[in-house]
């Protein structure tokens, strides 16, 4: 007898219906086809064992599973239930006679528990556009898959809820969730709040102006001035992430299984801050089968890079592309995968190896070789992707024996999204640029416009720095910010001037 159970492969970060076509027949034999993957192969022995400790068992026929369509590769654990549920109801064993409404999948226990799986969010969206009635999965999965509406979503716990549901007519609970509501869940008191960061006034600053208009940023200074605690700082005044924004952040982290159990859609930008022993794979992702690496996981949030020049350099020259395109292509020789990876890039790094910069009084010193040494680790090109370069001094004792309290994040948080509407008009009618630091070559020079005096002011600083065309491009975009925070339409002599400041880091002013 044959029958259809429907599931879905996840491939990048979309999803794509599989149909499990299972054929029970006179003979003997199990034999499944259409490019399983280990982990599938040996589901049986799960199946087998699932089924008799609950009363059921795998029928001593001839049974074919095909896993149409059959040149898509399936890999993972969580076709268990789709595969248990198929062999039961071609061998006669359950009446399932609504089967084909549903997407059916989840990872089984010996004793037929359920267990999470990856990539429930992308799977519910797909069921929805394909016109599923309902989609059963691991109850620890079903409040991100809830997030999809027009869908009903049942969490279930153990096979036996199921089998139940299908031959006995029991009902399941549908989980509910507003997505609303979640999404609303904005972080009014940060657990990192710019408040208790004593001085520093300009790297607020700085980090306020690269917050309106998602610029890169690097902070350089000696160990102990603040870098670390004020990276960690930043998301908590960038504005609040929109429905969309959220949707495909949390599709990400949902096909990374990076989701937390019962939870659903992602309401806080992400922030990420890998070690600098990562590799290159790791970071961009990758992988035999691809998964999303550091930068996607990073998108629409922020990833922060310590200790900048301690990171392999194969590592820091392969996100060069995707800070550009703000996404990253994998290519294998069959297929080719794209994740999104619109992510604010944060580095922060001392300014020699002894960790101090031409100071007389520092307890470490590093010869001018050694510094240029070190500091040749980060290439022209990824510098010239840094929007902000800004040098993080030491804060003094009297600034820390202050007892008064700076300026909470909530507060700079409002301004900076008060410029980011401005921003998102401006671009309202381009579909890839929502604020400043995601305009191209054309859009700069439509938008950045200057009068002579700016324009003068910036050719004597081109010359003087010796910048690039593509640092050119930063200067300008970084005072559109500038003038953004300021509600200005245009950009003004002292936009260009600040902006100037924070590209005087550049490679021949490190050495001094």
């Amino acid at each position: 007898m044959l029958k259809k159970v429907f599931c879905s492969a996840v491939f990048g970060i979309e999803a794509t219906t599989v149909t499990v076509e299972v054929n029970v027949d006179k003979g003997i034999g199990y034999h499944l086809v259409g490019l399983p993957d280990n982990a599938i192969k040996e589901s049986n022995y799960r199946i087998a064992a699932a089924l008799q400790n609950n009363g059921y068992k795998i029928p001593g026929k001839k049974i074919i599973i095909n896993m149409s369509p059959a040149d898509l590769r399936k890999e993972g654990s969580a076709y268990d239930l789709t595969l248990a549920i198929g062999i039961l109801s071609a061998s006669n064993q359950i009446q399932a006679e609504t089967l084909e409404d549903f997407l059916i999948m989840g990872e089984l226990s010996l004793d037929g528990e359920l267990q999470p799986i990856k990539g429930a969010l992308p799977i519910a969206l797909k069921a929805k556009e394909e016109g599923y009635k309902g989609f059963i999965l691991p109850e620890q999965n079903a409040k991100e898959a809830a997030i999809v509406k027009g869908l009903e979503v049942y969490g279930v716990d153990h096979i036996l809820k199921v089998i139940n549901f299908f031959n006995q007519g029991e009902a399941l609970e549908q989980t509910h969730i507003d997505t609303q509501k979640e999404f609303n869940k904005s972080l009014e008191f940060p657990d990192f709040d710019f408040a208790d960061v004593k001085g520093q006034e300009s790297i607020k600053r700085c980090m306020e102006i690269a917050a309106a208009g998602g610029h890169n940023i690097i902070l350089i200074g000696p160990p102990g001035a603040g870098k670390t605690m004020l990276a960690k700082r930043l998301p908590s005044i960038l504005p609040p992430m929109t429905l969309n924004e959220a949707l495909e952040t949390t599709k990400i982290h949902s096909v990374a299984g990076r989701i937390k159990s019962n939870s659903g859609i992602m309401a806080q930008r992400p922030f990420r801050s890998p070690h600098h022993t990562i590799s290159d794979v790791a970071l961009v992702g990758g992988g035999q089968y691809p998964q999303p690496g550091e930068i996607s996981m990073a998108h629409n949030g922020v990833l922060f890079l310590d200790e900048l020049p301690e990171f392999k350099r194969t590592v820091l020259e392969v996100m060069r592309q995707p800070l550009e395109d703000r996404e990253v292509t994998i290519s294998r020789a069959k297929f080719t995968v794209t994740y999104p990876s619109s992510f604010m890039l944060v580095a922060s790094m001392n300014p020699s190896p002894g960790g101090y910069f031409n100071d007389p009084n520092s307890p470490l010193t590093s010869s001018p070789a050694d510094m240029q040494r070190y500091l040749s680790k980060i290439s022209g090109p990824l510098l010239d992707r840094i929007d902000i370069h800004i040098e993080v001094t030491p804060v003094p004792f009297e600034k820390l024996a202050d007892e008064s309290k700076s300026e909470s994040s909530v507060t700079i948080r409002k301004r900076v999204t008060l410029a980011r509407e401005i921003q998102s008009d401006r671009f309202k009618d381009l579909e890839q640029v929502h604020y400043n630091a995601q305009m191209n070559t054309k859009q700069i020079r439509e938008y950045c416009k200057l009068d002579d005096t700016s324009m003068t002011l910036l050719k004597n600083a081109m010359d003087r720095l010796n910048l690039s065309a593509r640092a050119y491009d930063r200067i300008l975009k970084v005072a559109r910010s500038i003038a953004d925070l300021e509600s200005s339409n245009k950009i003004d002599a002292a936009h260009i001037s600040e902006a100037i400041q924070y590209r005087s880091l550049d490679r021949e002013g490190w050495l001094g």
